[in-house]
Order: structure tokens, then C-alpha cells, then sequence
């Protein structure tokens, strides 16, 4: 026995059996796991967190396409026919000669050359394969989870709505490359898709990308017991404002993009020698300005960015005279930073003519600023009773 009691490993497996024992002649049953349970919410947790990871990706992607002016260069559809590039010569080139019979071909790219048109070929090509790679991010776990048991009912709502929501996006983006393909024999202006198209589009990959985050969130990091004071409600509602603020002006880029409004007025604080440019409202009737007009549609863009700016910062100054765990500190000070980073490049982007590197990095700063938003709500949530 003394021998026995030395070695460690048949100690733990004598304590195991003793223990066994006890539970079989209390009469206790040892019940499998029931799912969901927390940590299959886990699970989930990181798979939605990896799913918003590359919506973000294909925002990005898209936002280089666009101004790389590489999206109308394939200008035909299919799931699957499409996923394999041209590989021989003759199938460049037919696929070139497709791209010739389009009107930014005929106005703005006609002396471009095969290796040129590979470029931007290359560029949408990734941007729709990355788009397929998004949509079986979210299909496949969602069947597999599904079959295992790890959706509740609320579960099962969301994760139909988000695969339904991904294919949606991609008929959107079919959708708005059809507007850069049609002829316009009654404009003069170069060839581009559709600015309410290309904002539909950019907003539904946010909304999508947001309920991912939430939702991964939620799953994953647990709600603090804060004491439901009036002065934390007060907090809560303006940390809802504040996302809702920041997504209409990362709503509000798209149209700028659409329109090039970036190369309208390149100086800050003001517009060429003023606040408020002559041309402000030159469009009738004078709704018309806030969507077409590149003045207006820069202006407003300025101007969400300054209110997104001023609201972060109230924020921030509220929550310092609160008493907040930790994390939700840190989430509201990282949102302040970043929002004025996000400031700082597009005001850099403005001024240097929008090259394309920095107008990328400011695209994604305001996911990044979006991102850090959603966090500090989920720090913020009630504790679901």
C-alpha cells in the first residue's frame, strides 16, 4: 500500500474510482452536456468574430477596387464559371475584347494594354472571390452547428438572416456593376457605377459586419453587473448615438467615393477661400445636392465626421466621471483615439489629392472606428435577465 500511495498517477486514478463509487450509491446520474451552453457560445463567439474579420477584408478589397477603378473590368456574372481566371492567351484576349464593348473602355481606357487590363482584372476577380470565400465562411459552420445542436432558437433567427443577408450582398454588387456597364449617351461625365448603388452596397456589408460583431461579441464576453443608475442609461444612449453617427458617415464616404467628391476641395479647414462654397446648392431640386452634388456630398461628409468626432469625445469625457470596469474604460479610450486618428486621415487624404494607399488605410480606419464603437457597447449592455 505504502508503495502504491507513492506514485502520483495510480493516487489520481484510486481518488477517481473512489469518487465514482460515492456518486453511483448517492444515486446521482451523470448527464451528458445539453447544447447550447457557454461553451459552445464560445465557439460560436469565434466564428462570428472570424466571419466579421473577413467582411472586413472584403470591405477593404472593395474599397482598393474602387479606387483602383478595377470594377467594371469583368463585366459579366456567373457563381461559378467565373472562379477560374483566363489562363492562355486567347482567353485574355477574348476576355479583353468583352471589356472593349463597354463604355469606360471607350471614353477613359482606350489605348490600355493586356497587361493593364490583367491589373484591374486581377483586383476585381480577388474582390468577387473573397466575396465567395465570405459566403461559405458563413454557410457551412451555420449547417454544421445547425446538425450539432448549438443554435438556440434566437440563434437559428440570426444565423438564417446573416446567410441570407451575405447573399443578398453579393446580387447587390451584380447589381452596382451593372450601373458602371450601362451606356449613357446623355452624359458627359466618366463612366462610374451608381453612387446609391455603390452606398447600398458598401451599407450592407457594415450592417452585416456590425450584427456579426454584436453577435459575436455577446456570445463571448460576458456583461458586467453594472448598477442600473440613470447617469449609466444616459451613457448607454449616447454610446448608440455615437455608433449610429459614425456608421452615417462611413455611409456618408461612400457617396464621396461614388462621386469623387475627395478631389472637389482640397483644402482644410475651409473650402478653397470659404466655409460654405458658392456651389453648395447649384442642383435643383435642392434635395438633389446631398446625393449628386460632389460639393455637397464632401461637405456633409465633413461635416459627420466633425459632429462624430465632438460626440466620441463628450463621450469619452461623460464615462471619466463614471465608475466603469475596466475594459469598458479601455474600449471608450481606444475609440477616442481612434477617432481622432480616422480625423487626421482623411484630412491627410483631402489635402495630398486622395492617393490611393491613404485612401485605403482612411476606408479602413473607419471600420476600425465602427468596430471599436460596437465594443464599447457590448462593455456597456444590460445583463439579459
Amino acid at each position: 500500500d505504502s508503495i502504491c500511495w507513492r506514485t502520483p498517477h495510480l493516487r489520481q486514478w484510486l481518488a477517481k474510482r473512489s469518487q465514482h463509487s460515492i456518486t453511483a450509491e448517492a444515486g446521482v446520474n451523470t448527464a451528458p452536456a445539453t447544447f447550447p451552453n457557454a461553451a459552445t457560445n464560445r465557439i460560436l463567439g469565434r466564428w462570428l468574430l472570424g466571419c466579421s474579420g473577413l467582411v472586413v477584408g472584403a470591405v477593404v478589397l472593395g474599397g482598393v477596387t474602387r479606387l483602383t477603378e478595377s470594377g467594371l473590368s469583368m463585366v459579366d456574372w456567373h457563381l461559378v464559371r467565373e472562379m477560374k481566371p483566363p489562363q492562355t492567351r486567347a482567353e485574355w484576349e477574348a476576355e479583353f475584347a468583352k471589356y472593349r464593348q463597354f463604355p469606360e473602355f471607350k471614353i477613359m481606357n482606350h489605348d490600355m494594354t493586356l497587361p493593364e487590363f490583367k491589373f484591374i482584372f486581377y483586383m476585381e476577380w480577388g474582390h468577387r472571390m473573397w466575396g465567395r470565400l465570405v459566403g461559405l465562411a458563413y454557410v457551412l459552420p451555420t449547417i454544421y452547428f445547425w446538425k450539432k445542436g448549438y443554435f438556440n432558437r434566437s440563434m437559428k433567427g440570426r444565423a438564417l438572416g446573416l446567410c441570407g443577408f451575405v447573399f443578398f450582398q453579393g446580387l447587390l454588387g451584380w447589381y452596382m456593376v451593372k450601373s458602371g456597364l450601362e451606356e449613357k449617351p446623355e452624359s458627359y461625365d466618366v463612366p462610374r457605377v451608381s453612387q446609391y448603388r455603390l452606398s447600398a452596397h458598401l451599407g450592407s456589408a457594415l450592417l452585416l459586419y456590425c450584427a456579426s460583431l454584436w453577435t459575436g461579441l455577446t456570445l463571448m464576453v460576458e456583461p458586467h453587473k453594472l448598477a442600473n443608475t440613470k447617469r449609466l442609461n444616459q451613457l448607454r444612449g449616447f454610446a448608440k448615438g455615437t455608433v449610429g453617427l459614425v456608421f452615417l458617415t462611413a455611409l456618408s464616404g461612400a457617396f464621396v467615393a461614388g462621386l469623387d467628391a475627395g478631389l472637389v476641395y482640397n483644402s482644410f479647414p475651409m473650402m478653397g477661400d470659404r466655409w460654405i462654397p458658392d456651389d453648395l446648392l447649384a442642383f435643383s431640386p435642392t434635395l438633389k445636392n446631398f446625393f449628386e452634388n460632389p460639393t455637397t456630398v464632401q461637405f456633409d461628409h465633413r461635416v459627420l465626421a466633425i459632429s462624430s468626432l465632438t460626440a466620441i469625445t463628450g463621450l469619452y469625457m461623460f464615462s471619466r466621471r463614471m465608475m466603469l470596469p475596466r475594459r469598458a474604460k479601455i474600449a471608450i479610450s481606444c475609440l477616442t483615439a481612434m477617432a481622432y486618428a480616422q480625423v487626421a486621415l482623411g484630412i491627410s487624404t483631402l489635402l495630398l489629392y486622395v492617393p490611393t494607399p491613404l485612401a485605403a488605410t482612411h476606408q479602413s480606419g473607419s471600420v476600425a472606428l465602427l468596430s471599436l464603437a460596437i465594443w464599447v457597447l457590448a462593455e456597456l449592455r444590460k445583463v439579459a435577465k
